[in-house]
């Protein structure tokens, strides 16, 4: 995107000139002291308990070294950065750019570059064979191309602690070396050199942390020049061509630049053990694979409508963020005035702090749109691919950050499939009804109603397409306005056509899940009535389990209206699906009660007509009940989630954590463990003793979040396994397919496929016995595999021989492990009986 100005004038070109002559004088005054400082290093008789970084800083030419430190500085925010963040992107970068280096020495670029080029020419063909996976393909070809370097097992990634001290090191040169005259922009009566990069504290949380900031000097130098330019890394940006699939855990994703199957806490190794110890992830591999192959480009027509609001001032309605110069002012005062009370200088330091981190926000927000868009705009005559790998859960994401299909509205407007596909007899219709699901205003309303009410809007749909910005304009009071217009424009293409279902649509049409996660536990606990809220029971009319709870709370309240009680009344007429919704929503997520009541508080502030003074009884009352109409309507719900909850925390008591495994196999252990609040002293050997401090203790599991996570993380990983199961049966049957977790993508002709493919595998997930095959996993990971010895064969101990068994043991286990243990054996053996009286109620899922 190109700056908005008017022509070239001298100010601005005189400040991009003087930006760039700094930069070229940093560049040569970090050039010397990096020299400077290897000499010492190569010099210097370094202790073993010491990590040397002589080798590490000779792994790339000096001056790359310089060019990731500069970047680093043109890309800093004004309100700064973490030090362990800014030093982790730098020893990252410079990792990267030694494999890429590696893998031009060994002559692997070659050997990959041939195989890559028969492998796409297997996936261009026309007439695809869907029996055949891409992962398979890659590995015949490279079977026969046994020969020469191998491409997969060579290499080996840094410890995080290397990576961590090498980057605190280039912070600390930058911090030391580079230098500007104060009077570089304002004539001055004293001209002395001062530091561009400044190391300070901040507070987040209760933990002190080291910050890098720039002089407010350097940022009004980068905001005068307005530069046109931004430099990505290469793995931040889309792919132009389709990714190298997935066929072990430390291969896949991009060309050159090395990737991580499974995203990871800084410093925890304990997932990537794991991975390397399963024998069979091929089905996890061939889901990423299949949700990397999808071929993007941009929606040319509605970038370029996003591109001119962003140029001219932005919107905040339409979610296109405005520049500074609409920002509010911030007050400036004397705080040693003596006109003004204390009470006024207080009043006026609040508002100096609210317009400053006003201003810190809407610059946050901008850079992120000017990212996004300017990603966009590069990108828009090509066809681009992202490469996808997943967290701890199992959940998929896109590998670029910045630009992705899992962004906001704006970001998901603008991108289409670069296939296209005849919308068929139905495909117009599925249009239409997504059209109507972006405006959110016909929630309850069957398929049919909402195709019969888009057809009676029609010229408004089709005003919106011919004239976005000077017509009637209604799609912008859609839920997604962005996404509702591009559907607008879609929905126009194809009527005007001689046949629309000759016509060839790029369009992404959705489905997305109903309250997705209680349809999991409604589906585990087998509740008839929860299950017919979540739409997953026969229904003529699309159920709302938001409306439901919000009707629940209101029969509770007219009952305790009629009984007297106050703020039962105050509430008449106040409780609606809207205050409800986000605590039903995160309660399947382990939201407690004080969450809840936050959340409700928020929406009840939100009304202007309920009155103030009521809101914290109010709030109190309302999560309450709230959580009594949910028990109501999902009996089973509540006790899996306890069940998961207490197994978390007796699991964690005993010293370890909570670890389980996918019906896909994929292996999910939970990263959370104590860690010292110490403070991070800003000097590249003390940053080392803390970082190994916290890799010390990263074997000490934090109990509270090992037990409230475990439900929510159960939860996703089997919302993620569903996903991936459907991705799977969609590649066969020729579709093309996308996720947002619980959103599924594909073209409008091919939903109906989608749909049942979706809905059948839902049902195979569910027809396992999923809880008991955790109960048996737990008690054989944390009971069994502990308590009992070889000789034993695995069997468990009967409660009455505990004791004595304990004493057997070599060493003895400690009396409150061993306590935490035999309860953990009472409630697994209890939900296994819980689970074998559920089981005929197989009904609610078929």
């Amino acid at each position: 995107i190109h700056c908005h100005e008017m022509g070239d004038s001298v100010p601005l070109s005189f400040q991009r000139r003087l930006l760039a002559e700094q930069r070229t004088q940093w560049q040569k005054v970090l050039l010397q002291a990096l020299r400077d400082c290897k000499l010492i290093l190569a010099n210097t008789n370094t202790k073993s308990y010491r990590l040397n970084l002589y080798p590490y800083l000779c792994l790339l030419e000096d001056r790359e070294y310089v060019d990731i430190m500069i970047q680093s500085v043109s890309n800093l925010p004004p309100s700064g950065e973490s030090l362990k963040i800014l030093a982790r992107d730098l020893g990252h970068r410079v990792f990267t750019k030694y494999s890429v280096r590696q893998k031009h020495q060994n002559q692997t670029v070659e050997k990959l570059g041939s195989i890559y080029s028969m492998y796409t020419d297997l996936l261009a063909k026309d007439t695809k064979v869907y029996d055949v996976l891409p992962r398979e393909q890659w590995c015949k070809l490279e079977m026969e191309h046994s020969s020469g370097p191998t491409l997969q097992g060579g290499e080996i990634s840094w410890p995080y602690i290397v990576t961590l001290e090498l980057g605190t090191y280039l912070v600390d040169l930058m911090v030391k070396n580079l230098k500007i005259n104060s009077d570089i922009l304002n004539p001055a009566f004293e001209r002395k050199l001062i530091p561009i990069l400044y190391h300070m504290y901040t507070f987040r949380s209760t933990r002190q942390i080291g910050f890098i900031k720039p002089h407010p000097i350097l940022t009004q130098m980068q905001q005068e020049a307005t530069e046109t330019k931004l430099t990505f890394d290469s793995y931040v940006m889309p792919m132009m061509c389709p990714p190298v699939p997935w066929t072990t855990v430390k291969f896949g994703a991009y060309l050159l630049t090395p990737t991580k199957l499974m995203r990871t806490v800084d410093g925890a190794t304990q997932h990537e053990l794991l991975l390397e110890k399963c024998q069979n992830l091929h089905a996890v591999f061939d889901s990423l694979n299949q949700l990397g192959n999808c071929a993007w480009r941009i929606n040319k027509p509605l970038l370029d409508i996003i591109i001119s609001i962003f140029n001219d001032r932005g919107s905040d309605k339409l979610d296109i963020p405005p520049p500074l110069s609409e920002a509010p002012k911030i007050p400036h005062f004397n705080p040693q005035d003596p006109n003004y009370t204390a009470s006024q200088k207080a009043q006026l330091k609040r508002e100096v702090i609210n317009a400053k981190k006003k201003c810190s926000e809407m610059h946050s927000l901008r850079m992120d749109a000017l990212y996004k868009l300017s990603i966009a705009h590069h990108m828009r005559d090509e066809i681009f691919w992202f490469p996808h790998n997943m967290d701890f859960r199992g959940r998929t994401y896109p590998c670029p950050p910045y630009f992705n299909h899992l962004g906001s509205d704006v970001t998901r407007a603008i991108l289409v499939f670069a296939e296209g596909k005849p919308l068929g007899p139905k495909g117009l219709d599925w249009l239409k009804i997504h059209l109507v699901n972006l405006t959110g205003l016909k929630k309850r309303s069957s398929l049919q109603g909402r195709l019969e009410y888009a057809n009676t809007i029609i010229d408004d749909i089709l005003d919106s397409a011919d004239k976005p910005l000077t017509g009637k304009k209604w799609w912008m009071n859609a839920d997604e306005p962005w996404q509702a217009l591009a559907c607008c424009m879609e929905i126009a293409n194809a009527v005007r056509a001689p046949d629309p279902a000759k016509f060839i649509s790029h369009f992404p049409v959705h489905q997305d899940g109903s309250c997705n996660g209680l349809q999991h536990y409604a589906a585990l606990g087998r509740d008839v009535i929860g299950a017919r809220s979540v739409n997953l029971m026969p229904c003529e009319l699309p159920q709302d389990v938001y409306s439901g709870v919000a009707q629940q709370v209101e029969a509770f309240r007219a009952r305790d209206a009629e009984s007297g009680l106050m703020i039962a009344k105050v509430l008449e007429g106040f409780i609606s699906r809207k205050v409800v919704k986000q605590t039903v929503m995160t309660v399947v997520y382990g939201v407690t009660r004080y969450g809840g009541r936050l959340q409700i508080e928020k929406r009840l502030k939100e009304i202007d007509e309920f009155p103030k003074e009521y809101i914290w009884d109010a709030s109190h009352y309302l999560v309450r009940q709230v959580f009594s109409g949910l028990k109501e309507m999902f009996t089973g719900t509540r006790e899996i989630q306890d069940w998961l909850t207490e197994s978390a925390r007796l699991i964690s008591k005993c010293g370890h954590t909570v670890e389980w495994v996918t019906p896909l196999g994929l292996p999910i252990i939970q990263p959370y463990h104590r860690t010292r609040n110490q403070v991070v002293i800003f000097h590249y050997i003390l940053i080392f003793v803390y970082a190994w401090a916290f890799m010390s203790f990263l074997r000490r599991p934090d109990t509270v979040k090992q037990k409230n996570a475990f439900p929510p993380n159960f939860i996703h990983s089997l919302d993620s396994t569903h996903m991936m199961l459907t991705a799977l049966h969609c590649y066969s049957a020729g579709l093309t397919f996308v996720s947002v977790h619980d959103c599924f993508w594909t073209h409008a002709i091919t939903v109906d496929i989608m749909n049942k493919v979706c809905r059948e595998q839902f049902v195979a997930l569910h027809s396992q016995p999923i809880l008991q095959e955790l109960s048996n996993f737990l008690l054989q990971k944390y009971y069994i595999s502990v308590l009992c010895r070889p000789c034993l064969h695995s069997v468990p101990v009967p409660l009455f021989e505990l004791s004595s068994h304990n004493k057997r043991l070599s060493p003895p286990i400690p009396l409150s492990v061993y306590a935490s243990l035999c309860d953990l054996y009472g409630l697994l053996l209890c939900r296994q009986s819980y689970i074998t009286q559920h089981a005929c109620k197989t009904d609610v899922i078929k």
